[in-house]
């Protein structure tokens, strides 16, 4: 299996994607393709003295920055990295893409170049989440500002096949993010969304369990959350700062004497196990569900295990059957059809 890695989006540079990609050669048994300025490439791969073996360089020289119109850069930066190696995966020389550049243009360019499912009307950014005792996803986290109800059903569709292939959740859970419960709640959107769904759940098509607010996301109340991409980014960031304001208040009470520095001592292993847990670097990034090739969105300050745990995400998307079976639900769902029984997952 090779991974397609775009080398020039990373906020750390080209020696994090290289050393990221060397490391998931190492763990993940993969072959990662460099797409990049590969005068830098070459240069890291010299300077650290990595092993080349299941790399291969693709040379693209221009990159599209962050401060980048999406849809401008993609139209006019042909010869970027993120274009080159979205192309290389359309034409079928990988079977996966990693990259951590512009979200938008990303977004954008793997909708043109890859298309979207029939039918889909647009791609969503995932945001894979500790929630509960396991994780789950939230769907859109921020690529769709505005969304109509159909949308919403398709990303509860794309999101239930994602999270039944790649982390091996048997009829997951789909909760749509209200500000309550009752079936009333929420603006017309969410009101005619619930609707939907509802039918949905109740022709097999999805398991939905209702309406669910934003202290369940952290909870583990459902496997997959559905929002529209405003309020699922306010979730997101919300989410992201409170997990931050623990851990800074957490350390603090941990270091304020010398009997909590003792007892943090006799819990060094498992409050490791925590942090590992709650590290977003051990996730990887953001799939963009909706498009037929996949495609993980690291995080622009990923390090090189970020990146190589990112790969490893995009070789279980690729190997879950996660594409097939959201291209049949998305096909039923669109033709009004019933779905046909799903492949096994691998």
């Amino acid at each position: 299996m090779k991974i397609i890695l775009d080398c020039m989006g990373s906020d750390l540079g080209v020696s994090a994607t290289v050393g990221g990609a060397v490391e998931a050669v190492r763990t993940h048994g993969v072959e990662v393709m460099l797409v990049g300025d590969s005068a830098a490439i070459r240069e890291v791969l010299t300077k650290e003295n990595f092993p080349r073996d299941g790399l291969t360089i693709l040379d693209a020289q221009d990159v599209i920055t962050m401060e980048d119109d999406p849809v401008y850069a993609v139209r006019n930066k042909k010869s970027a990295s993120m274009i080159v190696a979205l192309q290389a995966l359309a034409d079928g020389e990988g079977d996966a893409i990693v990259s951590a550049g512009n979200t938008g243009a990303l977004l954008t360019a793997a909708t043109l170049i890859l298309k979207r499912f029939p039918g889909t009307r647009r791609g969503a950014l995932c945001a894979v989440l500790p929630s509960g005792d396991s994780r789950a996803i939230l769907i859109d986290c921020g690529a769709n500002v505005e969304c109509t109800s159909e949308m919403l059903v398709q990303f509860a569709h794309m999101g239930s096949a994602f999270v039944a292939g790649v982390m091996g959740v048997e009829s997951p859970r789909v909760g749509l993010i209200n500000n309550g419960t009752e079936y009333k709640k929420g603006t017309p959107l969410q009101v005619e969304t619930y609707q939907l769904l509802k039918a949905a759940g109740e022709a097999g098509q999805l398991n939905f369990i209702g309406n669910v607010e934003g202290r369940e996301v952290p909870g583990g109340g459902a496997d997959v959350f559905v929002a529209d991409g405003f309020t699922g980014n306010v979730v997101l960031k919300t989410y992201e700062g409170a997990g931050l304001l623990f851990a800074r208040l957490f350390k603090e009470l941990l270091m304020s004497n010398t009997r909590t520095k003792l007892a943090a001592l006799s819990i060094k292993r498992e409050l490791g196990e925590m942090k590992k847990r709650m590290d977003y670097k051990e996730i990887g990034g953001a799939p963009i569900l909706g498009v037929r090739k996949p495609v993980i969105k690291a995080h622009g300050s990923s390090d090189a295990h970020a990146f190589a745990s990112a790969i490893g995400q995009a070789k279980k998307f690729f190997e879950s059957g996660a594409i097939h079976n959201m291209e049949t639900a998305l096909g039923a769902l669109n033709s009004g059809k019933p779905a046909e029984k799903e492949v096994q997952c691998k």
